[in-house]
């Protein structure tokens, strides 16, 4: 069973990513595992005893498990108590490195996660912690606002760069489209400079229909002045319910930083669900179909 791994911080505005994991969970059929990364303190002068609290990592785990059990009841009662639903507090001095090890434990097919924590403090960390899980993590980073409300999700909009790890991206995104019955709207938008833009874009059906079998996905072809504008407009025109990014790692300068700023404004834009995948991901989509 594939599991979906939803990650707190117990803020109030992480509750809403916490609701969008359990109902995508549900209608994926997926196991949902709800995890929080903690880290006790370290007594000064105990560095050089063996054991100087035999009980403190246990309480420490049973404080956090209890934790966990109560945020979960207070938003979606007692199901916690499912097989298919997993309750697991994690040790670890680094939150990325926590997330990523349950994430790893478990083979998790997707990553869940708050776009903004619950005050300033906690919304740098968030952010923070959210941008290098993009950057490391083995899977795909749901990034939801905290204002959002599920919806059934049924149309999915991908930003391309018409690039090969936008193939693998894809094709493992249709995996999800068609659990959820969701229709793919491929769209690569670009400044009226890129007069090969038709060129590019029959090129890419053509390597992508060759990786993806998926008969419910569109292409569209913009152009403008501003990039994110469009794509903000063609969201709302098309009533998308997702949109999804590559964060891409093998390109010059210039179009590494012009992505990012695109990737970094529809984060602050933070308005719809976010799902990002990481480029260097592909080779593992690749090894883990050929298995």
């Amino acid at each position: 069973m594939k599991t979906i791994l939803y990650a707190t911080d117990y803020s109030e505005n992480s509750v809403a990513a916490l609701k969008y994991a359990y109902k995508m969970a549900k209608q994926m059929g997926t196991r949902l595992v709800v995890t929080h990364v903690f880290d006790y303190p370290t007594v000064l002068g105990t560095e050089g005893l063996d054991e100087p609290f035999p009980h403190l990592e246990e309480s420490a785990f049973k404080s956090h498990r209890s934790k966990l059990e109560a945020f979960y009841e207070e938003y979606l009662g007692s199901d916690w108590k499912d097989p298919n639903v997993q309750l697991q507090a994690v040790e670890n001095k680094s939150v990325i490195k926590g997330i990523i090890s349950v994430a790893e434990e478990w083979h998790a097919y997707l990553i869940v996660i708050g776009m903004k924590g619950g005050s300033a403090l906690r919304e740098m960390i968030m952010g923070s912690t959210t941008k290098h899980l993009i950057e490391k993590a083995p899977c795909p980073i749901l990034s939801i606002p905290s204002d959002a409300s599920h919806v059934s999700i049924k149309t999915i909009v991908y930003a391309t760069d018409f690039e090969e790890e936008d193939v693998y991206a894809i094709r493992k995104l249709a995996e999800m489209a068609k659990q959820l019955d969701a229709e793919i709207k491929v769209v690569h938008i670009s400044t009226k400079e890129e007069y090969k833009g038709e060129m590019q874009m029959e090129w890419f059906k053509t390597m992508l229909h060759e990786k993806v079998t998926y008969e419910r996905m569109d292409f569209e072809l913009l152009f403008t002045d501003d990039v994110f504008d469009a794509l903000r407009i063609y969201l709302g025109d098309t009533n998308a319910d997702l949109v999804v990014m590559l964060e891409r790692e093998h390109k010059s300068i210039i179009k590494k930083w012009f992505h990012r700023d695109l990737v970094k404004k529809m984060e602050t834009y933070g308005r719809m669900p976010l799902l990002s995948f990481r480029g260097a991901n592909h080779q593992l989509f690749y090894f883990k179909e050929a298995l």
